[in-house]
């Protein structure tokens, strides 16, 4: 099996504990996160394996989950980051140099990378997300990208469970 065959929650509750581990590292790449989700088994419904994953993500995740991450724009995105940013690619020229120099000025000022759930958003829509989050505090932007990690994970898990 592998993340982009859907398999059912039955299915994930019985499988070994490293490949639960190893197959949740591929929703998010935080090890602790994927550690403490398997063993939380079993869930039985995507539901509440979501609420389980959303409530184990702490911010000691968020380094490891942001270095797992390509920048919103990169053209050298693959899989499933590439899907999910998929309206993005036929952005006009302008607006992906904009998300270029947007993405490096985030990453002068928080040192990560900028993590938003891009999933059926429009290059402009992220980009002027990102020029807001722009103007939060490092504690706050830190909150935010929590938040939209969870978004993510969430997203992700219900594509490896078909839904």
């Amino acid at each position: 099996m592998t993340a982009v065959e859907p398999l059912t929650v039955g299915a994930f509750d019985a499988l070994p504990a490293a490949r639960a581990e190893e197959l949740l590292r591929e929703v998010c790449s935080a090890p602790r996160w994927a550690r403490e989700v398997a063993a939380g088994r079993p869930y039985g419904s995507l539901t509440i394996l979501q609420a389980a994953a959303e409530g184990e993500l702490a911010e000691e995740d968020l380094d490891a989950a942001l270095a797992g991450h390509p920048r919103i724009g990169d053209r050298s995105a693959t899989g499933t980051a590439r899907r999910e940013q998929g309206a993005v690619a036929g952005a006009p020229a302008q607006v992906l140099d904009a998300l270029a120099a947007g993405n490096r000025a985030y990453e002068e000022r928080f040192g990560h990378v900028y993590l938003v759930c891009a999933s059926g958003r429009s290059a402009e829509d992220l980009l002027a997300t990102l020029r807001a989050r722009l103007g939060n505090d490092p504690a706050t932007e830190r909150r935010v990208a929590l938040a939209e990690l969870a978004a993510i994970n969430r997203l992700r898990l219900g594509r490896v469970f078909g839904a």
